[in-house]
């Protein structure tokens, strides 16, 4: 079992930063995939990036290719999304998912979920 919370969500202007965390808690966490997932008022969930276990192998949707960056601390199993950049299209509930085969665009393959942080970006 995996315990997700995500953290360092909030309200920015265009342009700005912010920098999302996934804190993960249970025995095996950190030999899990990670994936970043948003949902906007109105559509469907989202994939934005994902990280091997290692986090060696990173991909991006290229909506945000060159502003976001997933990274992963396994010491303290936490991933983070750094997002710079911003724009109000980015605006969403922010998931961190875990996969325990690997890295994934597709939500399916993901095994827990954690709750969702607030991004909104104003114009």
């Amino acid at each position: 079992q995996v315990q997700l919370v995500e953290s360092g969500g909030g309200l920015v202007q265009a342009g700005g930063s912010l920098r999302l965390s996934c804190a993960a808690s249970g025995r095996t966490a950190s030999s899990y995939a990670m994936g970043w997932f948003r949902q906007a008022p109105g559509k469907g969930r989202e994939f934005v990036a994902t990280i091997s276990w290692s986090g060696g192998n990173t991909a991006y949707a290229d909506s945000v290719k060159g502003r976001f960056t997933i990274s992963r601390d396994n010491a303290k199993n936490t991933v983070y999304l750094q997002m710079n950049s911003l724009k109000p299209e980015d605006t969403a509930v922010y998931y961190c998912a875990a996969a325990r085969w690997g890295t994934s665009s597709s939500p399916n393959p993901y095994d827990y979920w954690g709750q969702g942080t607030q991004v909104t970006v104003s114009s």
